[in-house]
């Protein structure tokens, strides 16, 4: 099985993390599920994703409690917690609720910690489909800096990639459409997890049932890029992004080290989008319960940024809780026909205070997504040879809709502080 296929174009999803952290419940992933189906699915929004720690009953915030006992079943898988997942109950793990999921005409997902829980290698606690111990596959010197859940799987022993194959086996059982993986591609405590990240490719492969591959925390470090380009479909070229102004800012360069990689299957992620109704039970990123604190510029900005380059876009707020601006971000075809479509997204231009970004379309369309990054109102009257589109005719502004002043090959426009002018020109 061709694992590029899982994700020929960059995913569109919802994640629990950006608001509920660990303590998302059935009820709040049903329902944003049933959100979706009912305004976003018809725009291409597809994915359902619960975030960390749903095997562990009491989890309440994004804080982790450290060594609590977590839900496991008899060969060393973590387990959905019955008490925030009821459907899970008698050993029916994740399937009732990915049923559901599917029912709805969306995708479901889950998270994973890479690695074997520690309190099945305490235990030696059995794998199956082999004689090895969760005990013998430990590596308990390779741990996660920020959670305390995971031992790190050593691929050198024997039994190691049985038991990812018996976790991978286990969600295609489950329907699982997409698996994000954490504390793999990049740590503050060692290099990026290459034997792993091959393991848990491998097992995807045998386990029968396409599944997008996600792989964080970031920055994902860019030599590894044919590692990730050959193993996953979405790895996060950041840490947790939030909505501050300064992270915003510093995704521009980090687009430009990745640009050129985007491809079929491939996708760079800027990780989740803090839009909306964010920190109801999730206290990271300096704030809590809360609205975003971007700017109505700073949303377009990140919207256009995410979406000319083509990473992966996975809303972080409570659906339910839009209002119309927000889900207008969601909603404008002609941007998310430029983010499934387009091809060859470049960095034109990077001044000071503009920058440019630039990319096509196979029928002939030319796109120009124009941030102004300064503090002040940027006045524009730009020579659009300079960006590489001379030629043109005419354009459209992508989320106004007005049509782009042009005057011999010059396009005049005053783009807000913080904000960006997304055009697609004939």
């Amino acid at each position: 099985m061709n694992h590029k296929l899982a994700a020929p174009t960059p995913p569109l999803g919802w994640n629990s993390w950006d608001c509920y952290g660990a303590a998302v419940t059935e009820d709040e992933i049903r329902g944003n599920a049933e959100y979706m189906a009912e305004h976003l699915k018809d725009y291409g929004w597809s994915y359902i994703t619960v975030d960390i720690q749903w095997y562990e009953p009491q989890a309440n915030s994004s804080q982790y409690r450290p060594f609590v006992p977590l839900v496991m079943d008899e060969y060393s898988r973590l387990m959905p917690a019955e008490n925030r997942f009821p459907s899970a109950a008698g050993g029916q793990g994740f399937k009732p609720l990915a049923d559901y999921v599917h029912s709805l005409g969306l995708q479901f997902g889950i998270h994973i910690m890479r690695g074997i829980p520690r309190q099945a290698a305490h235990a030696a606690a059995p794998i199956l489909g082999t004689t090895a111990t969760a005990r013998e596959i430990a590596h308990t010197n390779s741990i996660c800096p920020w959670n305390t859940d995971m031992y790190g799987v050593d691929a050198s022993k024997e039994g190691a990639q049985a038991y990812y194959d018996s976790l991978f086996e286990l969600y295609a059982r489950w329907g699982v459409d997409l698996v994000k993986v954490d504390d793999i591609a990049a740590s503050r405590l060692y290099d990026t997890h290459q034997p792993e990240i091959v393991l848990i490719s491998k097992a995807i492969e045998r386990c029968g049932r396409p599944m997008v591959l996600s792989l964080s925390p970031g920055p994902a470090p860019v030599e590894y890029a044919e590692l990730f380009t050959g193993h996953a479909n979405m790895w996060r070229v950041t840490d947790d992004f939030w909505d501050q102004w300064p992270l915003l800012l510093d995704m521009f360069s980090r687009c430009r080290k990745w640009q050129g990689v985007p491809q079929s299957g491939s996708w760079p992620d800027c990780d989740m989008l803090p839009l909306g109704h964010i920190g109801i039970r999730s206290v990271d990123g300096g704030g809590a319960d809360r609205w975003t604190r971007f700017t109505r510029d700073e949303q377009l900005t990140m919207m256009s940024l995410w979406s000319i380059f083509r990473s992966p876009l996975i809303f972080g707020g409570e659906l339910r809780d839009n209002d119309d601006w927000t889900l207008s971000l969601l909603t404008n075809r002609e941007v998310l026909r430029m983010h499934r479509e387009s091809r060859g997204a470049k960095e034109a231009l990077c001044t000071d205070e503009l920058i440019v970004w630039t990319a096509d379309h196979t029928d002939g369309t030319r796109y120009a997504a124009l941030f102004n990054v300064g503090e002040n109102p940027l006045a524009l009257e730009l020579d659009l040879e300079e960006i590489g589109l001379s030629g043109t005719a005419a354009g459209t502004e992508l989320w106004s809709g007005t049509p782009a002043e042009l005057n011999v090959g010059s396009l005049q426009t005053t783009i807000p502080p913080h904000g960006v002018r997304l055009y697609s020109f004939l």
